[in-house]
């Protein structure tokens, strides 16, 4: 069966009327054929399923009336941050797509020493309103109420440095500091062997070519663990999709 539900970034209401998005109104129009009377679902991150009816089709223009609300309840218990290095060609957007699909918080493109893609702040600006696209999307099809959010690309020592919890001082943050993983080939613990995070997770990972030796260290410095997942190197994107694979296995919903 077609999956009829669409991301809007409108705010919703029972019995409001909103306009489809342009690809949101082509896919159900063009792609699924649906027409006037027909109904569908709506949702635009707050936690909420909207049931709508199709009131209005016209050439660019698709209106809804939203008719029921339903709270969604399928978010993991989990709060990861995906801290990716981007990578080169569809691997950034595949590895973005099944990371949400997995349950996901949010995500930071990384900019790193051995990442192959370097990019200006403009073409930055877009590649984030893509990828926040692919997330979207992702939601969609796996019926997640809630929408992570896709950062702006940060070089690693930068977001090192603006999330650098001991510099504070503060002793009561020992309760609210995240779990920091860093997947390294060469790590000296497996993920199996940690105790079940208590708060957020920070899930650090390299592009094609890994982060170099001083990356691994600084971030090793500023409270990651480095973990190794089995006795294979894996590619980018499977490392991170295994890892959260692993730890929804291990403390998660899965």
């Amino acid at each position: 069966m077609a999956n009829l539900r669409f991301y809007t970034n409108n705010s919703l209401s029972l019995g409001a009327t909103i306009q489809l998005s342009e690809s949101a109104a082509a896919h159900a129009t063009k792609a699924l054929r649906l027409n006037v009377g027909d109904s569908a679902v709506v949702f635009n991150g707050d936690g909420f399923d909207y049931n709508c009816e199709l009131t209005s089709i016209k050439k660019n223009e698709v209106l809804a009336k939203i008719t029921a609300a339903k709270q969604i309840s399928n978010e993991s218990p989990l709060r990861i941050t995906l801290l990716q290095a981007i990578s080169s060609g569809d691997r950034m957007d595949f590895t973005i797509q099944k990371a949400v699909e997995l349950g996901v918080t949010a995500i930071v493109p990384i900019s790193s020493t051995r990442s192959v893609v370097k990019l200006s702040a403009e073409r930055a600006e877009k590649r984030v309103e893509h990828w926040q696209n692919v997330v979207n999307s992702a939601c969609e099809q796996s019926g997640r109420a809630f929408v992570p959010k896709v950062f702006a690309p940060v070089h690693l020592s930068a977001w090192l440095q603006a999330n650098n919890h001991a510099a504070s001082g503060d002793a009561h943050l020992s309760t609210i500091i995240p779990t920091r993983i860093l997947l390294n080939p060469i790590g000296a613990q497996r993920l199996a062997t940690m105790q079940k995070p208590s708060g957020n997770i920070e899930l650090l990972i390299g592009a094609e070519g890994g982060l170099s030796q001083h990356e691994i260290d600084t971030a090793i410095a500023n409270g990651f663990q480095s973990i190794v997942l089995g006795a294979r190197i894996l590619r980018t994107e499977t490392a991170a999709l295994t890892a959260i694979a692993a730890m929804q296995t291990l403390w998660g919903d899965f």
